[in-house]
């Protein structure tokens, strides 16, 4: 018996500490996959923003003329000052008066989402 009781304590001590293993494991994946979370996020936001600037300019909209757009948009509704102003979305549908810029500015820790779209070839506020 003395044996077997020997045998119980040590499988039972290397189950405790497979066991332990894999719980720490998960939680260093749980806290690399946090961390890394943030970064991925900014990337995508990034990549998005160079992507709906190059879907513009391929249909030779000008960027400086929609941001000046944007910031006397921003400007009618707001005097906070803009810190950030990023490119988000084009929505280039049929007629050019059904064409569409998204932008999201950043006013200190305040985003908004601002819409523009032409009215007899200017960007204005939708």
């Amino acid at each position: 018996m003395h044996a077997v009781s020997v045998l119980a304590v040590v499988l039972i001590a290397v189950a405790v500490l497979v066991l332990a293993l894999f719980a720490g494991g998960l939680i260093g994946a749980r806290r690399r996959a946090t961390s890394t979370d943030a970064a991925l996020r900014a990337q995508l936001e990034q990549v998005n923003g160079q992507l709906a600037l190059a879907h513009a300019q391929d249909k030779g909209w000008d960027r400086e003329t929609m941001e000046t757009a944007a910031r006397t948009a921003h400007a009618a509704v707001s005097s906070e000052p803009i810190t950030r102003l990023d490119l988000v979305q084009i929505v280039d549908l049929p007629g050019t008066d059904a064409d569409q810029a998204v932008f999201r500015i950043h006013c200190g820790d305040q985003i908004t989402e601002l819409t523009l779209g032409r009215q007899d070839g200017a960007w204005v506020a939708r």
